[in-house]
Formats: structure tokens, sequence, C-alpha cells
């Protein structure tokens, strides 16, 4: 049989009437014919409607190949392929749609996922971008960092940064050798004032690390050649894609940790020193969707480049 043929064949009629849920609700139809013939009238021949399944192939494909041939690079440019199933039905396949941005229009950068685009952190958005994991090779900043890291034990990173010149107020602009030589007379005015911020243990903490990071100057020049001792004077880069992928501890972490606590440092965990070595950049820890984390690669890459060259200059003077 054809295909006119069977697109024209008639749908057998109904003799009886039936009930139907219409738009207007539940109501009885009387068929086409059993009117007609109440009306003495002949009943018009009407064509079936067309299902998918009775749409030959042939010309599905004819239609594909019009609109694979109007579009423009479509194989090029990822736009959608249609693909036809065995019951007639047409399927997008392809990539996802591209969101075009106007000329003009700037698109905020990609940060890490921790980092949302509306965050209410200004101070904290400021840390990740300007601060967090870029090398630091100077004493008192490490110190900083360090105290700063164990805080998060009871605090967290953004209202640690809002009270960032409260902790430098207490701590001398954490100068090492000036907390070291705090009293206990001190250490309750620091209580008092700081007390909100730090419990007593966490104090008593950051003086006697002072104290033990004088020693570690003595024995190894700097508490930063003590600290990149560790990671052969050259950052760690992980390169992570996910944040449930950054761990909170790593085994360098915990040798770091381990060899401190010997040396007498205190509230100096795993996991305290390996947020640490982020925020100090021992440690580059930004997603690779975040655009700090090639710029970081990139000034790690020109400061090794520059000592390359700096120690060759004295080697040749």
């Amino acid at each position: 049989m054809s295909v006119a043929t069977k697109l024209q064949s008639p749908v057998k009629p109904l003799s009886e009437g039936r009930v139907v849920l219409g738009p207007g609700g539940n109501r009885f139809r009387v068929s086409e014919e059993a009117r007609c013939k109440k009306e003495g009238l002949k009943k018009p021949q009407q064509q079936p409607r067309k299902t998918p399944s009775e749409v030959p192939e042939a010309i599905v494909r004819n239609n594909l190949s019009f609109e694979s041939a109007c579009s423009s690079d479509s194989s090029s440019s990822g736009s959608s392929v249609k693909m036809v199933n065995s019951k007639g039905r047409v399927k997008r396949n392809g990539l996802k749609p591209v969101k075009v941005v106007p000329d003009g229009v700037e698109v905020p950068a990609k940060r890490c996922d921790w980092i949302t685009p509306n965050s209410v952190y200004p101070l904290y958005t400021s840390f990740h971008d300007e601060e967090w994991g870029v090398p630091v090779h100077d004493d008192k900043k490490l110190f900083e960092l360090l105290v700063l890291s164990q805080a998060l034990a009871e605090l967290s990173w953004p209202t640690i940064l809002n009270n960032r010149d409260i902790f430098r107020k207490l701590f001398d602009n954490f100068d090492p050798s000036s907390v070291s030589k705090f009293t206990e007379k001190k250490l309750l005015s620091l209580k008092a004032s700081g007390g909100t911020l730090l419990s007593e243990p966490k104090l008593r903490a950051v003086i006697e690390n002072a104290q033990q990071m004088l020693k570690v100057q003595q024995e190894f020049g700097s508490f930063s050649n003590y600290c990149w001792s560790f990671v052969n004077h050259k950052p760690m880069r992980n390169g992570f894609r996910y944040a449930r992928q950054v761990p909170v501890k790593t085994p360098k972490g915990e040798v770091i940790s381990k060899d401190l606590m010997q040396r007498g440092f205190r509230c100096v965990g795993p996991t305290v020193i390996y947020s640490f070595m982020q925020a100090a950049g021992l440690v580059n820890d930004h997603l690779l969707t975040c655009f700090r984390f090639q710029e970081c690669n990139s000034n790690i890459e020109k400061d090794l480049k520059a000592k390359t060259e700096e120690t060759g200059d004295r080697g040749s003077n």
C-alpha cells in the first residue's frame, strides 16, 4: 500500500456517544455519524491526524537535511544535531548553548567555589584574590598567618579578617620578638580586651610560639627558611578541579606539625598547619577554574627565574 493511500484511509467512526473530558468539564458528546443520520446529511470525509509513527522517515530526513543546510557552520560551532529514533521522534543532541556576552560588558572573574559572586564578605574576597596562595617569606607575615590559622579553630576566615586590625593591635603587629616578651600581666590585659576573639589557651599559645620562633630563627637564619625547607623552597601545586577535593590536612602538613610540636610550639595540629601552608603560599590550592591558580603559578615562575639569575650573577662574580 502506498504512503498516500495509507494516510487517506478513513478512521472507523464510532456509532455511539461517549463521555469526553473537555476544557469545560465532563460532558456527553454525540458521534459525528449519529448527528449526520439524525439531520439526514451525508457525513463528510475526514483525514486522520498523522502520528509520529506514520510519518515516513524519508520526510524527516529531508527536513533534517534542509535544517542542517540552513544552519551556518553547524558542525564547527557546536549547534545541536537532530536524530530520529525507531518511533519517528526527533531528538536533539549536542553541546549546551553558550552564553553570548555583548561587547563592553565586563565578565566577573571565576574564583574558587567557596567565594561566591554575591559574597557579602568583601575582605574575604580580597584575601582570596590578593593573599591566599601567594608565597610569603617575611617572618612577621608568616607569624601573623600562623596565628590567624590557629584562630580558625574558634573562628571563621570572614570573622578573622574583619577583626584583623584588632589582632594586629593585640600582638604588636605580629612582631615575634615583642610578643615573646609578654608577661602574665600583659596576658591578662589581652584576655580582657581580646577574650571575645581568642580563648586564654590560644592567647598563651601565641606567646609561647613567638618564643619558640626566635629559637628557630637562630637555628635556620629565619622562620621562612625553616618553613620553606619542607617543600624544597618551591610551592606545591595540587590543581584540584572541585572544592570537595581540597584536603583539610596532608602528610606534608603532618610532618611540619610534628616537627613544630617537638620544638615546643602549641596549637599547631595538622589541620592548622595545612591552613597555614595554604595562606602562606607553601601550597597553591586554588582550583583549576579559578583565575588565581594561573596567576600564582606565573608569579612563582618569575620569582624562581629571578632567584636563579641572581645566584648565577653571584657565582660569576
